[in-house]
């Protein structure tokens, strides 16, 4: 064999032995693997796309009350996110897991079996935003106990792999359940069996991510062992008797205590540090491009449906692109761009995801002969089923899409890298606790803005200007990039090795 081929059979020879390494994980790592992905497939089809069609067609809020009614959600979500981690401390993987799916369980069926909103909303919409945020924190915690030194890199690139992978899927089973011809169609109903309740399309999606989420809590009740932790030392079972004595309420209630009154000392400490405000700045700028993310959740898949018509392929075409995208790209990009610093890939890649936004803010006949070609045969006749002449829309939503996705793998992985730069050494997991708070009122910003876009901008009846619309995004997410390049003097940090 040739030398240079002898050399790149021993690269392929590492690179697959590298997934090879989790050969010898506790059964608890795939449990949560595969609890995840059923997980991820309950939110997406239950919660991520459907929750603004479901508010406005099944509840009767208007674009604006549906937009705020999902940022309260959205926010509530990721401000108990921040703070759970007292309780998985107190309570271990196992019985956190437990309670997230428990509490989501109830509250999807409350949403499926029920449109009264003086139920659905506190016992439904908002209860599974608290199952959801228990559940959000203890899967990475899960990843660190369950995999040693050598396996953790792999155990977390899987772990953000059947992310996406359970995405994607649940994107297809929702556009499946709502098209005309391989479902209920957008405004459709059916009779749940036994019970006699009819159900809307989109109770029928919630009703699936009923169904998604019973095997997941089964799976962690039966299988999942609690108090089991790997080291490099091999595997280890400690009983938490302690959780489940007598008193465990008290026990729990003196954790959380503990754990709040330390916290608060080390939040008070941080705004002591010039490090933190550079830390604030940094992710306030990200907030801009991560906006995108929250419009393509809450904004666009009343936009979409407006544009393309009822039944429209608006998840495929979309987000489930996203996902397939980043799976195939973070692995290379991370490889090509390793030896590139953070700061500057978080520039580059977010400058790329903000100007995918202006293929939406210009003319769809712009695309017009692409969607006549082979381009427009591959997307809409090969791969989403469309019949008939090609709508240039379709084409310029892969194109924002796949440009958005290629920004994202630039710079996504590499975002906390760089926050974990910025933070002192021993305060990492504290400023990544606090990363979230720019989030909380970006979430705000973006349901109450979404609905104003879509009232003002693309409205379902009258005359509309959606270009207008992705303009404006585009613009907020422009300013990520730019004020990073701006204010590069006042809040970028050396990267060690770099």
């Amino acid at each position: 064999m040739p030398p240079a081929a002898d050399t790149t059979a021993a690269k392929l020879k590492n690179f697959l032995k590298k997934f090879t390494v989790l050969r010898g994980a506790p059964r608890e790592l795939w449990i949560i693997y595969a609890a995840y992905i059923l997980e991820n497939l309950a939110y997406k089809v239950g919660a991520a796309t459907v929750l603004t069609l479901w508010l406005s067609s099944d509840l009767g809020f208007g674009d604006k009350s549906a937009g705020a009614m999902v940022a309260t959600w959205s926010a509530v979500m990721t401000l108990i996110t921040v703070f759970i981690g007292p309780l998985t401390d107190a309570l271990g993987v196992r019985w956190t897991f437990l309670l997230g799916f428990a509490v989501c369980l109830v509250a999807r069926i409350v949403m499926t079996l029920t449109a009264d909103r003086w139920v659905v909303l506190p016992c439904g919409l908002y209860l599974q935003a608290v199952g959801i945020a228990l559940m959000i924190p203890v899967m990475a915690a899960a990843m660190k106990k369950y995999s040693n030194t050598a396996q953790r890199s792999v155990a977390f690139s899987l772990y953000y792999a059947l992310m996406n992978l359970g995405f994607a899927a649940g994107d297809w089973i929702f556009d499946t359940v709502r098209s005309p011809r391989t479902g209920l169609g957008e405004h459709g109903h059916w009779t749940l069996p036994l019970l006699g309740t009819d159900l809307s399309t989109y109770r029928v999606l919630i009703l699936f991510s009923v169904v998604f989420t019973i095997p997941g809590m089964l799976l962690t009740w039966f299988c999942l062992r609690d108090g089991v932790e790997v080291t490099d030392a091999g595997v280890t079972i400690t009983p938490r008797e302690k959780i489940v004595a007598a008193n465990p309420l008290a026990a729990l209630a003196t954790t959380v205590r503990d754990t709040a009154v330390k916290t608060g000392k080390i939040f008070a400490s941080l705004w002591r540090e010039k490090s933190f405000y550079k830390f604030l700045a940094f992710m306030t700028l990200v907030v801009c491009v991560r906006m995108i993310f929250y419009h393509l959740s809450f904004t666009f898949p009343k936009y979409g449906l407006r544009e393309l018509g009822d039944g429209a392929p608006i998840a495929k075409i979309s987000s489930m692109v996203n996902s397939i995208l980043i799976v195939v790209l973070v692995p290379i990009t991370g490889v090509l761009t390793q030896k590139i610093a953070a700061y500057r890939m978080v520039i580059v890649g977010s400058f790329v995801s903000a100007l995918s936004v202006f293929f939406l803010a210009v003319p769809a006949e712009w695309f017009k002969p692409l969607a006549d070609g082979w381009l427009g045969n591959l997307i809409c006749h090969q791969w989403l089923g469309v019949t008939g002449a090609v709508n240039p829309l379709y084409i310029a939503i892969f194109l924002f899409v796949a440009l958005l996705s290629v920004g994202e793998a630039l710079w996504s992985p590499r975002l906390y890298e760089y926050a974990a730069a910025i933070a002192p050494k021993g305060q990492e997991a504290s400023y990544m606790a606090l990363s979230l708070l720019p989030y909380f009122l970006a979430k705000f910003f973006v349901g109450g803005s979404s609905g104003w876009l879509l009232a003002n901008f693309c409205p379902e009846t009258g005359a509309r200007n959606p270009q207008m619309m992705w303009l404006i995004i585009g613009g907020m997410a422009l300013v990520t990039p730019l004020g990073a390049i701006l204010f590069r003097k006042y809040i970028q940090v050396h990267e060690a090795g770099r």
